[in-house]
């Protein structure tokens, strides 16, 4: 069985005490099961203290890296698609931190692959593979048994997981809506409906949740 452990900076998003209390008596037990997350909300972002966590609680050799994305019809934090650059040369900043901690970067849905240098590229290349440049479908399912394709479309396409007989009916269900959406709106950039990368699948143009959000601000 395999954690993701999503931890914010606790100097840069107020954490309690108690609740750090609580990832640390996790993390002391579970962290070599576990692999830390960081969703970035801002452009000024520090992972100093991950690498910390890492070496601290043994945790798995790759750091998640999520855009906090745009919640359709409701005010949130996140990154918006003139800042997601500059998201990246910070995390380039970086890459010595991953090299010495041999920590592999892993990137979530939203990354769209013209924010990237090529030599960015090359180094997520040699780090961790190939990078991906997509979004896919990630099923939540809440205690109520409510069931949506990932958690910044909680508040709109949501079902009721008795609705599906199976996993498999749910994930085919979210993936053909995203594939409608996307037929709608070609990426979140102007560039997206010529090129070439996004029409060979190498690249979604940005996220669902992002493509909702301009979708919806233009109309």
């Amino acid at each position: 069985i395999q954690f993701v452990c999503n931890l914010n900076n606790p100097e840069q998003t107020p954490t309690t005490e108690d609740e750090l209390e609580k990832i640390f008596k996790f993390l002391s037990i579970m962290g070599p099961w576990t692999t830390p997350g960081f969703n970035i909300y801002r452009t000024d972002f520090s992972i100093d203290f991950i690498f910390d966590y890492v070496a601290r609680f043994g945790m798995h050799g790759q750091l998640r890296l999520g855009l906090a994305s745009p919640i359709p019809k409701q005010d949130n934090a996140y990154i918006t698609k003139i800042d997601i650059k500059k998201v990246i040369n910070r995390l380039y900043e970086y890459r010595h931190m991953f090299e010495k901690f041999r920590i592999k970067p892993n990137l979530d849905c939203g990354f769209p692959m013209c924010c990237f240098t090529d030599e960015q590229i090359g180094w997520m290349y040699k780090m961790s593979g190939a990078p991906k440049f997509g979004c896919g479908v990630a099923i939540d399912i809440k205690p109520n048994m409510d069931v949506y394709g990932c958690f910044p479309l909680s508040n709109i396409h949501k079902r009721s997981l008795f609705e599906f007989d199976s996993l498999n009916d749910v994930r085919a269900f979210y993936i053909n809506l995203y594939e409608n959406i996307r037929q709608s709106v070609s990426g979140i950039f102007e560039e997206c409906v010529s090129c070439q990368y996004r029409e060979e699948g190498s690249c979604s143009g940005g996220g669902v949740c992002h493509l909702l959000r301009y979708a919806i601000d233009e109309n």
